[in-house]
């Protein structure tokens, strides 16, 4: 179960970082988000998304803001997009599929 656990974790996370790619320049508020790792994770949580958001944050992938309202916004830093264009290394923790074609 562990390893289900972990998968899904790292995965969601790599979900996370395309989805903020391909929704710059604008930031993306949690909610949207969750509707779109909803439709791959159908049993998401706002907890889990939360939990793997901040995570991200901690790598400095991601940017948040968090509002007074309780609201978070998200924003790929220089790093994460780099992550998502394969032109930095990837490391643990996140489900980053091997390149295997050229450019």
């Amino acid at each position: 179960m562990m390893d289900y656990q972990r998968h899904r974790r790292e995965a969601m996370r790599w979900n996370i970082l395309q989805m903020l790619y391909k929704s710059r320049p604008y930031t993306t508020n949690e909610q949207f988000v969750l509707n779109v790792i909803g439709t791959i994770y159908p049993d998401v949580t706002a907890l889990e998304l939360r939990q793997e958001l901040d995570y991200l944050s901690d790598r400095k992938m991601l940017e948040l803001t968090r509002q007074p309202s309780g609201t978070w916004f998200a924003d790929l830093t220089r790093l994460g997009v780099d992550l998502v264009e394969y032109t930095v290394e990837c490391g643990p923790g996140i489900a980053r599929p091997v390149k295997y074609w050229s450019e």
